[in-house]
């Protein structure tokens, strides 16, 4: 758990690290560190509304084809928060390949957002299946991704969220123009709207004008959506 728990919780973040395309081994320490950041700003910014984050230790750190493991640890961890808390909202935020587990398990019936930064996604592949989307629909969904990023396509991310957007109006996408994987160079930026978007899906707060413009645009607009230096600056928090 990142922060102090609230006496009374009203909705759960869970937090899922990135991970390896193929790997039995146990995730690294590091992995789970590299979450904390965004799990304590989130928990600061919704205390106050009872909300707590989690981070979700995978019980292997690779996705490893069909058993998308990472997506499964996902799923437990859903069940875990209705097992202890009861009927409250999840959001999921995952980053890297954390980011495609929290996209393939928007469909748990506790799942109201989705938040995946840099996302890891599998090649477009004309002998398998695409990635799925409809568990999305009815979600709300905040996809952020820098455009020099050099480890996981922004493409395909773009790509993604055009055929989600198809079925759910609530999907949109921001592009963080010269920032690379970790999202470094614009990291309050990408801090403030993830806190922004937390509290506007899980708790109904007014998103901030640009991500409500996002969603509420048509694509390609909503979907490549700049975000702006200074982003965050007197927003709630």
């Amino acid at each position: 758990m990142i922060g102090t728990r609230p006496s009374t919780v009203s909705a759960v973040v869970l937090l899922l690290p990135g991970g390896h395309a193929a790997s039995a081994r146990k995730p690294s320490f590091l992995a789970a560190a590299a979450v904390r950041p965004l799990g304590r700003r989130l928990a600061r910014g919704g205390r106050a509304d009872g909300l707590a984050a989690h981070v979700v230790h995978y019980r292997a750190g690779g996705w490893n084809g069909a058993e998308a493991q990472l997506a499964r640890d996902a799923e437990w961890a859903a069940d875990e928060v209705v097992r202890r808390y009861g009927d409250v909202p999840v959001c999921l935020a995952g980053v890297d390949m954390g980011g495609r587990a929290a996209l393939r398990t928007a469909g748990h019936s506790a799942v109201q957002s989705v938040l995946a930064l840099a996302p890891w996604l599998p090649e477009d592949d004309v002998a398998a299946p695409p990635e799925p989307v409809k568990q999305l629909a009815g979600r709300q969904v905040l996809i952020v991704h820098g455009t020099n990023d050099e480890r996981t396509d922004p493409e395909l991310s773009f790509r993604l969220a055009e055929r989600a957007k198809k079925a759910n109006r609530d999907v949109c996408r921001f592009e963080v123009h010269s920032d690379g994987h970790r999202l470094g160079q614009h990291r309050d930026e990408v801090l403030a709207l993830s806190v922004n978007f937390v509290q506007g899906s899980l708790y109904g707060y007014p998103y901030a004008r640009p991500l409500e413009d996002a969603l509420a645009a048509p694509p390609p607009i909503g979907l490549r959506m700049p975000l702006a230096s200074g982003f965050g600056r007197g927003l709630r928090d």
